[in-house]
């Protein structure tokens, strides 16, 4: 990955060097200061991706738990899991960011807990709290798409609700419900560069930093842009190819 960022910004500084008013030689892979500005830029890939897996994955186990009790036919099960739903989908994310990680310590002093919560997990606390609300829907969404004959016919055979859920009815949402469930993780991927605010040392923090001491925004945001460009590629690709694996791609 860091081969192929550091190429296309080889082809920008060759398209772009006759602008003197320029200063790609700030990531200029072909000179020392340039190649190590470019390698503190792409270390903050590890910290974004692993923020953003392990809020993705939160987030699908809150959205599950979320979905199921809000398809139930009684209200007063259904109703808690739409009020979160609402909810959380009406909070827009930076601020919950700064409640969850200056208000929430706060919060749970009051209650005698006194924990701290450090950016790294206040970012993936506030994705994972936020994009469950989204995944639930996708969840419902593709487990009612399922035609009611197939419960219908496992009612018939004796299976109980959960091994209905289980063997019959998620295997088959699960091929619905991947696209969307990546189009979230990409969209985790591009929202966890506003844990920047809060100091956490991903992409966007680093290439704030360096704007601060090398002073061209142009040239260190386009490469950032760069950056979220190849890493959401590699994303869908690797998508593409798990819905293929899963037979998910109808179109074949």
């Amino acid at each position: 990955m860091r081969n192929i960022v550091a190429l296309i910004s080889l082809l920008a500084l060759t398209g772009c060097g006759a602008a003197g008013n320029w200063g790609w030689y700030v990531i200029d892979p072909t000179t020392k200061q340039g190649w190590n500005n470019i390698t503190f830029l792409l270390d903050g890939f590890g910290a974004t991706i692993l923020l953003s897996v392990i809020a993705a994955v939160l987030s699908m186990v809150i959205g599950m738990m979320v979905a199921l009790p809000g398809m139930s036919s009684n209200r007063w099960i259904r109703m808690p899991s739409r009020i979160y739903i609402e909810f959380v989908r009406a909070i827009p994310l930076l601020p919950m960011l700064f409640w969850v990680f200056y208000g929430l310590p706060v919060v749970l002093k009051s209650m005698g807990i006194s924990v701290s919560i450090d950016a790294f997990w206040g970012a993936v606390i506030t994705l994972a709290i936020s994009d469950s609300a989204f995944t639930a829907e996708i969840y419902r969404s593709g487990i009612q798409s399922i035609a009611r004959g197939q419960t219908e016919a496992a009612k018939t055979i004796g299976l109980t609700y959960t091994q209905t859920m289980r063997y019959v009815i998620l295997p088959q949402a699960i091929r619905r419900i991947l696209p969307p469930l990546a189009n979230q993780f990409i969209y985790i991927v591009k929202m966890s560069a506003f844990a920047s605010v809060i100091g956490m040392q991903e992409l966007t923090r680093r290439a704030n930093e360096l704007v601060v001491t090398e002073y061209r925004p142009l040239e260190i945001y386009s490469l950032l842009i760069l950056e979220y460009l190849v890493l959401v590629l590699v994303i869908s690709f690797f998508v593409r190819w798990l819905e293929r694996k899963m037979g998910a791609d109808e179109s074949r």
